[in-house]
C-alpha cells in the first residue's frame, strides 16, 4: 500500500488514543481533538460524515459552532500528523464530500493487527489448525493491553469501548476454547478464574472454567462453579442457566466418559467441502430492469466500493443500499450487480429476505444460509443440523472465492450479519429501508443513500416506458406527472404503466387525474401489493414500534417544509429525550430524512400517507391537542425571541404556557436571530395553518411577533403575506384587538414596498380602531408610524406634524422608545425641509435618550441622518464618522437593512470628495445586502452603479 507519508506513522486505540511517528509519540491535543482522530481510525478509510463526528465529539447536544470548532480540531491534527504535507494525495487526513476519512495501512493501526489475526485464527480454527489458530489468537491478544478508547467521552467511545471489550471477551473465549481441546486445562485456569470473576454472568467463562476444571481432575470445583454462577443468574437475573451450562453439569455429576480429553484430530477433507474444493457456480440474478434509468450519479459512488484493476481489497467489501419505501433500491442493486458480474467468476447468489413482506413471511438468516448451502451444491446430508455450523460451513465455502452476494429488502443487521462471508474476494450488496448504522460501524460497510430522482432523471424515467414521442409532444403534462409523483420511482412506475395500458390517454389527463387527487394516494393504488404505493409504505410503518409510529402520523400535521427536534416533541407531546429516539427511529427506517443535525424533512408521497394516517388513527380531539401544543411553541418561542429584535418596543401580551409547551430560551440577539432565520418558512406556515384552523389569535399574535425579525432581514414578502393573513383571521373571528394590530403590521410591510398612500390607509384605521378601543399605547404607535410614512413618502411637512403629535403621546404615556422614534423621525423631518439646526437639536435629544436605554437599532438610524445632515452641510468628515458609527451599530443588532442604507449614503458622501473607487465598493457592498434579500432598491443602485462608470457596465 502506498502510505500517505515518509517516515512510518503507528496509531493505537485499544487503550488510550496515540500515535507515533517512529519511535516519537505525538501529542494529539485535546480529549475532543482524540475523539475526531479515533473517528476517522475505527472507520480506517472509510468516509465519516460531519455529522457523525459532530455526535462523537458532543452526542446529542452539539454547541451551535459544532462544525467550525470540528474543522479547527481536523486542522490540528493534519499539523500534527503530516507537517510536511505536500499534496492531499499523501495525506493522512483526507477532506470529501461530507467529512473526512483517514488512510492508514492496516499494520499500522494496533486494532487492524487484532482483527487481522483474529480473522487468519478464525479460518485456520475452522479448517481444524488448532495449534496454529492458537498461536495468532494469543498473539491477537498480547497487543490488547488497556482499555479501549481509554480517558475518551462521548457516544462514540462509549459504544466502541462496549464492542471492542465485547470482541476481545468473544477473542478470548475462542482462544480457550481452543487450549481446552489442545489439553492446556491446567495453564488455562488461573486466568479463567480471574476473569469469571470480573464477568460473573457470563455463562460461556464458567463453561470453559468447568471443563477446564474437570480436565484437570478438579471435579469438586468444577460443580462449585456450576453453583457459584446458577446462584448468581438466579439471584441478579431470575432465570436458569443456559441449556449448554445443564448438560455440562450433569455430564460432571455423571463422570460422563465424553467429557475426557482426547487429543483432536485433522479435519477429514471429506466432511464438509474444503476452501478449494469445485462447487456449483450459482447464478441467481434476478434480470435486469431493460428501462432502467438515471441514477448515474449513484452508480458512479457504487462503483467506487469495487477493488480496482480486478484485485481484490484487504477486507471484504460491503455495500449497503438504503432509502426509504419506492425509491429503487433493488432495481439500482440489481442493475450494478450485472454490471460488475463478470468481475465474479465463482457465480452470484442472491434472496430477497423479505424484511417488510406485507404477509409477514420474512425470511430467517438460518433459512436463507440453508438456501444459500443448496445453491452451492452441498448435498442435503452434509448440512449440519445446527444454525451456527451451517454458517461456518457457507462460510467455508466461500473462502478465497470470487463471489457476489445480493441480499435484499434486509430489515435489520442481524438479519444479514449471519450471511456475511469472511472472505476479502467477495462482494456483498445490501438493500434495506433501514439505514443499518452497526453494518458500517462494525462491519466496516459502505453505505449509498437514495434520494427521490432528479426532475431530468424523472423525465428521463417516463421517456423511457411511454416513448420519446408520446413524452414529447407534451412537456408541461410530463413535468406536472413528475411533481406530483414527487419523483419516486415507484409512483412514477403506477403512473407509466397507467398510461401505456391506456396509450389513448393524454399525458395531459393524466395529468389532471394526478392533480385532482392531490392530498391522498389514491391515484398511485396498482391493484397489486407490491406496487401499490400506499400499501409499501405502510410495510415500513407498520415495522415501526408504537410510539415511533405515533409520531409519523402526528407529523403529518405540522404544514411546514421541516421540524425541529424540539419542534416534534412538542407536537408529540414528549421529552426532548424520548423524541430523539423516535426520531432516529424513523430516520433509520428512511421514513423521515434527517437534512441538518437535528432538523428533519418528509418525502413528498410520505407527508401524504402520513397525514392520511393520522386523519384514520388519530381522534379528532388528540390531533387538536397536538397542533395546539405545536402552534403555541412556535407562538412562545417567537415571543422569547422578540425582546433580542425588537428591544424595548412593547410585546403582546400572551396567556402562559401550558405545561406541556415547553417553549425555547434565548440569551442573545444572534442566537435569537439564527433561530427565526432557521425556522422561518416554519413560522410562515404556522401563520397560515393558525388562521386557516380557525386559531385566529395565535396568527395575528404570531405573526405580529415576527416583523421585527422580516424587517432585520428584509423579508418583506413574508411580513406583508403573514400580515394579510393574521388581518384575514382577526376579521373572521370578530376579534378587533387583532385587528388593529394586523392592520399596523400590513401597513409596516407596505410602507418597506414604497406603497406609501396604501400604507397611510391602513395606519388610518388602525389609528381609527385604537381609538375606539381605548388603546392609547396602540394609538401613539399609529400616529407615529403616520409620520414615518409621510416623511418617507417625500411629504415633511406632514411629518413633522405627526411626529410633533406622537412625541406629546408618547411623553404622555411616560413610553422611552416612543418618545426616541418621534424626536428621530422629526429631526429627519426638519432636515429634508432644511431646517438643520432644529434637526440636529431633536437627533441629539434622540440618542440621549436611545442610549439611556441602550437601543442600538435606533441608534445606528438616527446616526445615519447625522451624516445625511453633515453630507448637506459639506462637513465631510464628520458624515463619515457618523456614517461609520451607524455602520457599526446596525451591524452590532444585524440590521442589514440599515447597513445598505448607510452604506449607499457614504458612497454618496465618497463620491462628492472625488473618491469614486471608494464609492464603487460601497455600493457594491450594499447592492450585495439588497440582492441577498431581493431588496426592492436594489434594481436603482444596480442603476447608480452603471453611470459610475458607464463603459464597464455596457462591457
Amino acid at each position: 500500500m502506498d502510505t500517505a507519508y515518509e517516515v512510518p506513522l503507528r496509531f493505537a486505540v485499544l487503550g488510550p488514543v496515540r500515535a507515533w511517528r517512529g519511535d516519537e509519540e505525538l501529542s494529539l491535543g485535546s480529549p475532543q481533538q482524540r475523539v475526531v482522530l479515533a473517528a476517522l481510525l475505527l472507520r480506517r478509510g472509510r468516509l465519516v460524515t460531519t455529522a457523525e463526528i459532530v455526535h462523537a465529539v458532543w452526542g446529542e447536544d452539539p454547541p451551535a459552532a459544532a462544525v467550525p470548532v470540528l474543522r479547527t480540531y481536523v486542522s490540528r491534527l493534519r499539523k500534527i500528523l503530516e507537517p510536511d504535507r505536500v499534496s492531499e494525495s499523501r495525506a493522512v487526513i483526507v477532506s470529501a464530500t461530507d467529512g473526512y476519512l483517514a488512510r492508514v495501512p492496516e499494520e499500522a493501526l494496533d486494532l487492524g493487527v487484532f482483527e487481522r489475526r483474529v480473522a487468519q485464527g478464525t479460518k485456520l480454527r475452522t479448517a481444524g489448525e488448532l495449534s496454529a489458530a492458537s498461536t495468532l489468537l494469543h498473539a491477537a491478544l498480547d497487543g490488547w493491553h488497556e482499555t479501549p478508547l481509554a480517558g475518551l467521552a462521548g457516544p462514540l467511545a462509549e459504544a466502541e469501548r462496549f464492542r471492542l471489550s465485547e470482541v476481545r471477551l468473544s477473542t478470548l473465549e475462542a482462544r480457550f476454547d481452543i487450549d481446552v481441546r489442545l489439553g492446556r486445562h491446567e495453564t488455562i485456569v488461573r486466568e479463567l478464574y480471574a476473569l469469571t470473576s470480573q464477568h460473573p454472568l457470563r455463562e460461556r467463562l464458567s463453561q470453559l472454567l468447568m471443563l477446564a476444571l474437570y480436565r484437570s481432575g478438579r471435579q469438586a470445583d468444577a460443580l462449585a462453579c456450576y453453583r457459584k454462577i446458577r446462584s448468581t443468574l438466579v439471584a441478579e437475573l431470575g432465570i436458569e442457566p443456559g441449556a449448554a451450562l445443564r448438560e455440562l453439569h450433569h455430564s460432571i455429576l455423571t463422570a460422563d466418559a465424553s467429557l475426557e480429553y482426547s487429543p483432536p484430530p485433522r479435519q477429514e477433507v471429506d466432511q464438509v467441502p474444503a476452501a478449494g474444493a469445485r462447487i456449483c457456480r450459482p447464478a441467481q440474478l434476478p434480470a435486469d430492469l431493460a428501462t432502467f434509468a438515471g441514477r448515474q450519479t449513484e452508480l458512479d459512488q457504487a462503483r467506487a466500493l469495487l477493488p480496482k484493476d480486478g484485485g481484490h481489497s484487504e477486507a471484504m467489501t460491503i455495500g449497503v443500499v438504503t432509502g426509504m419505501a419506492g425509491i429503487g433500491k433493488t432495481t439500482l442493486a440489481v442493475h450494478l450487480a450485472h454490471e460488475i458480474a463478470d468481475g465474479f467468476p465463482d457465480g452470484q447468489l442472491f434472496i430477497n429476505l423479505r424484511g417488510f413482506d406485507a404477509t409477514g413471511s420474512i425470511v430467517t438468516p438460518e433459512d436463507a444460509v440453508r438456501i444459500f448451502l443448496d445453491a452451492l451444491g452441498v448435498p442435503s446430508q452434509r448440512i449440519p443440523t445446527q444454525p451456527e455450523a451451517q454458517a461456518s460451513l457457507y462460510r467455508t465455502l466461500l473462502a478465497d472465492r470470487r463471489m457476489l452476494i445480493l441480499l435484499d429488502n434486509a430489515r435489520d443487521v442481524e438479519h444479514v450479519r449471519p450471511l456475511l462471508p469472511g472472505s476479502p474476494t467477495c462482494l456483498v450488496i445490501v438493500t434495506s429501508r433501514n439505514q443499518l448504522t452497526s453494518l458500517m460501524v462494525n462491519e466496516g460497510a459502505q453505505p449509498l443513500t437514495l434520494q427521490q430522482l432528479t426532475p431530468a432523471a424523472a423525465r428521463d424515467f417516463l421517456r423511457l416506458r411511454l416513448g420519446d414521442e408520446r413524452v414529447g409532444a407534451q412537456p408541461l403534462a410530463v413535468d406536472e406527472i413528475v411533481t406530483h409523483a414527487a419523483r419516486l420511482p415507484l409512483a412514477l412506475s403506477v403512473v407509466a404503466a397507467r398510461a401505456a395500458i391506456n396509450p389513448g390517454f393524454p399525458l395531459s389527463a393524466i395529468a389532471d387525474e394526478l392533480h385532482d387527487t392531490q392530498g391522498s394516494l389514491d391515484a398511485f393504488v396498482s391493484g397489486d401489493l407490491s406496487t401499490d404505493v400506499r400499501a409499501v409504505f405502510s410495510w415500513s410503518y407498520d415495522a415501526l414500534s408504537v410510539p415511533a409510529s405515533r409520531l409519523f402520523r402526528l407529523l403529518g400535521l405540522h404544514t411546514g417544509p421541516d421540524i425541529s427536534a424540539p419542534a416534534a416533541a412538542t407536537l408529540a407531546g414528549l421529552t426532548l429525550r424520548e423524541t430523539r429516539g423516535l426520531l432516529a427511529e424513523l430516520s433509520h427506517a428512511h421514513l423521515l430524512i434527517e437534512h441538518l443535525p437535528g432538523r428533519y424533512t418528509v418525502h413528498d408521497l410520505l407527508r401524504v400517507y402520513s397525514r392520511e394516517r393520522v386523519d384514520t388513527d388519530e381522534s379528532q380531539e388528540e390531533r387538536d391537542r397536538a397542533v395546539d401544543r405545536l402552534l403555541g411553541w412556535y407562538l412562545h418561542t417567537v415571543d422569547a425571541a422578540y425582546p433580542f429584535l425588537a428591544p424595548h418596543r412593547r410585546r403582546i401580551l400572551l396567556e402562559p404556557a401550558p405545561a406541556d409547551c415547553r417553549p425555547l430560551a434565548f440569551t442573545a440577539h444572534d442566537q435569537a436571530l439564527h433561530w427565526c432565520e432557521t425556522e422561518r418558512a416554519n413560522l410562515v406556515a404556522a401563520v397560515h395553518q393558525a388562521a386557516a384552523s380557525g386559531r385566529s389569535d395565535i396568527a395575528w399574535k404570531l405573526a405580529a411577533g415576527l416583523w421585527g425579525f422580516f424587517y432585520l432581514r428584509s423579508h418583506l414578502q413574508d411580513w406583508l403575506d403573514t400580515s394579510r393573513t393574521a388581518l384575514a383571521a382577526a376579521r373572521a373571528a370578530h376579534d378587533r384587538r387583532g385587528e388593529a394590530q394586523s392592520l399596523g403590521d400590513v401597513a409596516g410591510a407596505l410602507a418597506q414596498f414604497r406603497r406609501f398612500d396604501e400604507s397611510i390607509a391602513y395606519y388610518r384605521q388602525e389609528m381609527v380602531l385604537r381609538r375606539e378601543l381605548g388603546d392609547r399605547h396602540g394609538r401613539m404607535h399609529a400616529v407615529a408610524n403616520l409620520g414615518n410614512i409621510y416623511l418617507n413618502s417625500g411629504r415633511p411637512d406632514k411629518a413633522v406634524e405627526y411626529s410633533r403629535r406622537a412625541l406629546v403621546m408618547s411623553q404622555l404615556v411616560g413610553y422611552s422608545w416612543g418618545q426616541a422614534i418621534a424626536l428621530a423621525n422629526l429631526g429627519d423631518a426638519y432636515q429634508q425641509l432644511g431646517r438643520f439646526d432644529e434637526a440636529k437639536d431633536c437627533l441629539e435629544q434622540s440618542l440621549t435618550v436611545l442610549r439611556t436605554i441602550d437601543n442600538r437599532w435606533v441608534e445606528g438610524v438616527v446616526l445615519d441622518i447625522l451624516g445625511t445632515i453633515d453630507h448637506q452641510l459639506r462637513r465631510y468628515d464628520d458624515a463619515v464618522e457618523h456614517y461609520g458609527r451607524a455602520l457599526d451599530a446596525h451591524r452590532d443588532v444585524a440590521n442589514e437593512t440599515g447597513e445598505g442604507y448607510t452604506l449607499s449614503n457614504l458612497g454618496d458622501v465618497q463620491l462628492a470628495t472625488g473618491e469614486p473607487e471608494a464609492a464603487r465598493t460601497s455600493w457594491l457592498k450594499a447592492l450585495a445586502i439588497w440582492e441577498n434579500f431581493d431588496h426592492p432598491d436594489a434594481e436603482a443602485m444596480r442603476d447608480r452603479l452603471c453611470r459610475l462608470n458607464d463603459r464597464t457596465c455596457a462591457a
